[in-house]
């Protein structure tokens, strides 16, 4: 469970003001020295992240966060840095002291239930001060569920796991699947993998790993095979694969090497739904007829690889477009966690597959492009439309083919 990616963990942010214990908290409940402690207020400065297995919820990423409060020029750093967790956050912690609880921690709830992020209030403390009625009832009518800890004890830290278990999303409990629902028990899926600069030295890309694992969980099997060799490994079998599933790159040539009555799609379309919402992304594809010359196109990528040779966010992309377009456009390219405050003067989004990044990261960032008007689809979607082979990638997913029929009328 250690090895599990980060992007599948439950992500668990730990929030408040500076010096109420949410590091000692971290510490007491991993049994670790993860965070440092001190009694200066301040002490945390960037997000510490841990990840552990937390039975019987399974693998669990937790952040600990610069405190909100914090001042001056480098405290505002700090506090722009946890705010970007909130994007991130499947359970917030909210952590006070048990008798503080007041008009800072109510923006904090208020601010992450906007957000629809499940949040657990954690007083701390408890020792030293208890919560008043008046406390008790507020939290309460807001529903919102909480505990008394001493932290640099331990002491409250199994009714902490127990409330956690209560609260966990069912969207975590009910996890969505990458292609297994495409597959009845016993199919038989074939994937294209390119094996080129990109890819690393003696394994596969996580996307590819965790599409097989996949569907090996749902009892069906794959063969794997590179593009080249596609049309020789269809020819050998005795019935078709249920379905084609390529790298985007390969998309051409493996769309002319597959029969047109075999499904075929790609991995990065399979995570468009797996961690987003594609049907979403393919209304954002279809702003690609209304790119003009000069238009500002932001590509995002959710890891922060150096990118090399005929990099796919970086040129292949960015040449596809402009050749579907007919003139140059303005490409801006973030990685990682970053991502602009200001997104309205993009006419486009293009994001990447976002296999490390969780789910709600992503419906995070496609909500703030809803509010701010701007299309957004990720590299797979947008690829299959510049090729002019959006309804054949989209063939295994009835709603998204609902939508471009609807969109095209």
């Amino acid at each position: 469970m250690q090895n599990t990616p980060k992007g599948l963990r439950l992500h668990i942010g730990i929030f408040g003001r500076r010096n109420v214990g949410k590091s000692s908290f971290l510490n007491a409940l991993t049994k670790q020295q993860v965070s440092i402690v001190s009694d200066v207020a301040g002490t945390t400065t960037d997000p510490v992240e841990k990840p552990m297995e937390m039975l019987p919820i399974g693998p669990v990423l937790f952040i600990d966060t610069a405190g909100i409060d914090d001042t001056g020029a480098l405290g505002k750093l700090r506090v722009s840095k946890t705010r970007k967790i909130f994007d991130r956050t499947d359970v917030a912690v909210i952590v006070a002291e048990a008798g503080k609880w007041g008009k800072f921690e109510d923006e904090i709830y208020n601010e992450l239930n906007g957000l629809h992020i499940t949040v657990i209030a954690v007083l701390n403390k408890s020792d030293i001060s208890r919560p008043s009625a008046a406390l008790r009832k507020k939290l309460g009518t807001l529903k919102i569920p909480y505990l008394e800890t001493v932290a640099s004890e331990g002491k409250g830290l199994n009714e902490f796991r127990e409330t956690l278990i209560k609260n966990v999303p069912e969207e975590f409990i009910s996890e969505k699947s990458i292609a297994g629902d495409l597959l009845p028990p016993g199919s038989l899926a074939m994937l294209v993998v390119p094996i080129d600069l990109e890819a690393p030295k003696g394994r596969l890309i996580l996307p590819q790993v965790q599409t097989i694992r996949d569907i090996l969980d749902n009892d069906s099997y794959c063969m794997v095979v590179k593009e080249r060799e596609l049309r020789d490994a269809l020819e050998r079998l005795r019935r078709p694969p249920d379905i084609v599933i390529t790298d985007s790159q390969g998309f051409l040539k493996v769309a002319g090497d597959t029969p047109d009555n075999i499904p075929l799609t790609s991995f990065s379309i399979l995570f468009a739904r797996f961690k987003g919402d594609l049907q979403t992304f393919v209304e954002g594809a279809l702003a690609i007829d209304k790119l003009k010359p000069g238009d500002n196109v932001l590509m995002a990528e959710a890891c922060s690889h150096h990118p090399v040779g005929e990099d796919i966010g970086r040129i292949k992309i960015p040449r596809w477009l402009t050749q579907y377009v007919g003139g140059k456009l303005n490409f801006e390219h973030t990685q990682g966690c970053d991502f602009p405050d200001d997104i309205g003067k993009y006419k486009l989004i293009v994001h990447c597959g976002s296999c490390t990044f969780n789910r709600r990261l992503l419906l995070s960032r496609i909500l703030r492009c809803r509010e701010a008007g701007v299309p957004i689809t990720n590299y797979g979607v947008a690829i299959a439309f510049s090729l002019g082979i959006f309804e054949r990638a989209l063939s295994p997913f009835p709603g998204a083919l609902e939508i471009l029929k609807k969109k095209k009328k």
